[in-house]
């Protein structure tokens, strides 16, 4: 199974969760490498999370390995702290939704990784600590993420494009059929003689298989850019040019235009960049401050 594979199947489960802390195999014999808050941390885990990320692509190595398995121990002992568990079944659950990502059962998941000498033990125990922290971010962290409206409002209005404001009420003439080439003439042929809205269905009964449906309200942000600057520079009555799409040709007719600077669409995108941008930092910073308070003993 190729690495880059694997890695897509993982992260594909776990990235968002803020991954991390390996569970010792008391088969074998182990030193403790690290201890955080009271939690062992063993030689057998670090070679063990070492292998993982071989499986992974990942070149972290022992020291890159050895730094995860302390954040999920300090993942963990914050959850512990809130309250939160994470039960075998929820783990059972993510560990089956890699497979599925890798397009295999839970039994040959856990087959490949034993050819890797990796004990599927250090998959699960990883997939607690994300499930855990992701809880605690959930909890703890989302709540003191604040976006600013009027900060909002400003970007969202220094972002908005001079075709943008505008809001239409439009219909869609559709020239139903394949053979862009023949209904893209009868399509233009309809686009000369338009005479406005009033009389788009009487105008297509001169035609076969044309449809007028109505599109109702829409706002220039939410059209595409080329369509959304041709209606820009239409007046009321006014049709775009033929366009192919699926079903056939298609033309927007605006019945109605208005100046309307609504800003909530790119509002939405702007606020979810942000909100992103925020929670990333707000449990970069969360973590650390865990780590600093932390009792870390290294041995």
């Amino acid at each position: 199974m190729a690495n880059g594979l694997w890695g897509r199947a993982v992260g594909a489960l776990i990235a968002g969760l803020l991954l991390s802390m390996a569970a010792a195999m008391p088969t074998l014999a182990q030193s403790v490498r690290v201890t955080v808050n009271g939690t062992p941390i063993t030689d057998v885990q670090i070679s063990q999370r070492v292998k993982l990320f071989a499986l992974e692509g990942n070149r972290g190595g022992t020291k890159g390995a050895t730094e995860q398995l302390i954040d999920e121990a300090v993942q963990l002992s914050e959850a512990k702290r809130l309250g939160i568990t994470v039960s075998n079944a929820q783990i059972d659950d993510a560990f089956l939704q890699i497979a599925r990502n890798l397009k295999m059962s839970s039994d040959n998941l856990r087959q490949m990784l034993q050819q890797q000498a990796i004990n599927s033990d250090t998959l699960k125990d990883r997939l607690r600590a994300a499930i855990a922290w992701n809880a605690v971010t959930e909890q703890a962290i989302m709540p003191q993420v604040q976006i600013s409206d009027l900060e909002l409002d400003q970007k969202a209005a220094n972002q908005i494009e001079a075709y943008q404001g505008f809001d239409y009420i439009l219909k869609e003439i559709i020239f139903v059929g394949q053979g862009s080439s023949g209904r893209t003439g009868q399509a233009n042929k309809y686009r000369s003689s338009f005479a406005g809205c009033d009389t788009a269905v009487d105008l297509s009964l001169n035609f076969t298989d044309a449809a007028v449906v109505d599109v109702g309200r829409r706002h220039a942000t939410q059209m595409p850019e080329a369509i959304a600057k041709e209606l820009a520079g239409l007046n009321v009555g006014g049709i775009t040019k033929p366009r192919v799409v699926e079903s056939g040709v298609s033309m927007l007719a605006v019945c109605e235009k208005t100046q309307a600077e609504d800003l909530t669409f790119i509002k939405s995108d702007l606020r979810a960049d942000a909100g992103n941008s925020a929670m990333a930092e707000k449990v970069t910073q969360y973590l650390a401050d865990l780590r600093k308070r932390a009792k870390i003993i290294y041995n």
